[in-house]
């Protein structure tokens, strides 16, 4: 397979999906039965497809591998492809949970199937193509293009309140972005090129690097999404279908913490090093803050959605520790978080496809109809409240760990974020499966299916092997993540020597 460009097969084979799925004409429940089986037989090939991504990739290279370039419109934007260390692990996420969004869609969906799979699919090719750009401009075509699918997807198929959570998530992400596309124009007139190999050696003027920060945050800051600008994410998650609270948790959220790698730091240090007290802040508020509000909440969906907000104020916590323990605890958070809270949400799409509703106070008394159910939503909580031997402790443990190299009351504050998730992830279990099944409308609730048990059980076991067994993330990551760190050091100190140098000639003017 050395010689086939896999990149491009693994980002634009769903497209091949929605070729398939756009010649089935009848509408029949044989034809939506078709419609389903290819979108499904078309994830898993594409996740085979990725694999081979994986077993061609050389963790000990620290640069782009799998690369393809085809020079379109001259210097300003051609096709080019690659992954490192760090984006190789999201291509692979994503590849990886689609099959069990189309699952967990097989039976809630029954309105529009067509084209709820068509957005699914064409999701599938804009999310890695976003992990797989390595053109400036490409990159922004990916990043901004998911809109479409998720936007469609939340408000045809999401809840009562799809059309203001669906176009307050447009209206957000879109407004943040106007900014980033302003800061590639002026890239490329300094530069002279989009392409992200070049640039990340482009020692850009410390002035305009400030200026050009503060534009990429303005985007990557509400994708994450960090406080104060996440109050479209509640939203979005309580009224988007089960698959799409999946995808917006487990993947486009991460697209946020892949920005911050890949162009904040190392294009951008000296204003990261800058401002990282400013990120330290923000991402102690939402810590601390949007746990807080996680502990006041009736809907099962919207505490798991202020708990990602939480989480990932881990990530930017670690990312701008600038050291290897934060930057790699904040991927393998990333990672994990992506298992975890997807895994979580799948949950509850199980409880509400039997009862048609999020309502905390609607549950109580599960495990008595549904052990294996609990059992399951038992090792999700612990993961997501960080206990060891669980992928959720290894992210958590390593961004503290860096944190506290980094500042210690940075550490310390965040460090009452985990007293605060095991608050409300506890809570949150208790009123749902432990007590007496008193309510009568539980009385007839059935256990898990197969095609449910087919679901969740491979996402519990890697949230435990990976919990116990971390290497292979941290490896993978591991070359890159110290080239970044290496990077960064020699343009910090590039830039102290050319301020000190300057001081004397200011001084004798």
């Amino acid at each position: 397979m050395s010689g086939l460009p896999l990149l491009s097969l693994t980002t634009f084979l769903p497209l091949a999906g929605v070729l398939f799925i756009l010649m089935i004409r009848a509408q029949d429940e044989a034809a939506i039965l078709n419609i389903r089986r290819v979108a499904l037989i078309t994830t898993v090939v594409t996740f085979l497809v990725s694999i081979g991504v994986w077993t061609g990739f050389d963790p000990k290279n620290p640069g782009f591998q799998l690369q393809e370039s085809h020079d379109w419109m001259g210097a300003f934007f051609a096709y080019r492809m690659g992954v490192d260390g760090i984006s190789v692990l999201f291509v692979l996420l994503t590849t990886f949970l689609m099959p069990f969004c189309i699952l967990a869609s097989w039976e809630s969906v029954q309105s529009r199937v067509k084209e709820y799979m068509i957005a699914f699919l064409v999701l599938e090719t804009l999310m890695i193509g976003v992990f797989s750009a390595t053109d400036l401009v490409l990159f922004y075509v990916f990043f901004e293009a998911g809109l479409i699918p998720m936007f469609l997807i939340i408000g045809v198929w999401g809840g009562k309140r799809r059309v203001y959570a669906s176009y307050k998530f447009f209206l957000y992400t879109l407004t943040g972005s106007v900014l980033m596309m302003i800061a590639i124009m002026a890239m490329y007139w300094s530069a002279g090129t989009t392409d992200i190999t070049v640039l990340v050696n482009k020692p850009f003027p410390v002035s305009m690097q400030t200026w050009l920060w503060v534009a990429f945050f303005a985007s990557f800051a509400v994708k994450m999404p960090m406080w104060p600008v996440h109050t479209w994410l509640p939203d979005a998650h309580v009224e988007a279908p089960t698959a799409g609270s999946v995808l917006l948790a487990a993947i486009l959220l991460k697209m946020g913490g892949y920005g911050f790698l890949r162009f904040s730091l190392p294009m951008f240090p000296s204003a990261s090093a800058d401002l990282a007290p400013f990120i330290f802040t923000l991402s102690v508020v939402a810590i601390i803050y949007t746990s807080l509000v996680a502990l006041v909440q009736e809907d099962i969906k919207k505490l798991i959605a202020y708990s990602s907000v939480a989480h990932m104020g881990y990530v930017t916590m670690g990312i701008f520790t600038m050291n290897v323990q934060g930057i790699q605890g904040a991927i393998f958070q990333m990672f994990s978080h992506g298992l975890v809270s997807g895994a979580l949400f799948l949950c509850v799409g199980v409880v509400y496809d039997r009862m048609h509703t999020r309502d905390i106070d609607a549950y109580g008394g599960l495990v008595n109809r549904m052990p294996v159910y609990a059992t399951i939503f038992l090792i999700l909580t612990m993961a997501n409240v960080g206990l060891p031997g669980t992928s959720g402790f290894v992210g958590e443990f390593l961004t503290l760990a860096g944190a506290f190299q980094a500042n210690t009351w940075v550490a310390a504050f965040a460090t009452t974020g985990v007293i605060l998730s095991a608050a409300y992830a506890l809570w949150l279990f208790r009123r749902v499966v432990w007590g007496a099944l008193t309510k009568a409308s539980l009385k007839s609730i059935v256990d898990l299916s197969t095609r449910e048990m087919v679901i969740l059980v491979p996402l519990v076991v890697l949230v435990i092997v990976f919990g116990v067994y971390p290497q292979p993330v941290l490896n993978a990551c591991a070359a890159s993540v110290d080239a970044l760190i290496h990077n960064y050091q020699a343009a910090i100190s590039a830039a102290g020597q050319t301020a000190s140098s300057a001081a004397p000639a200011l001084l004798i003017r």
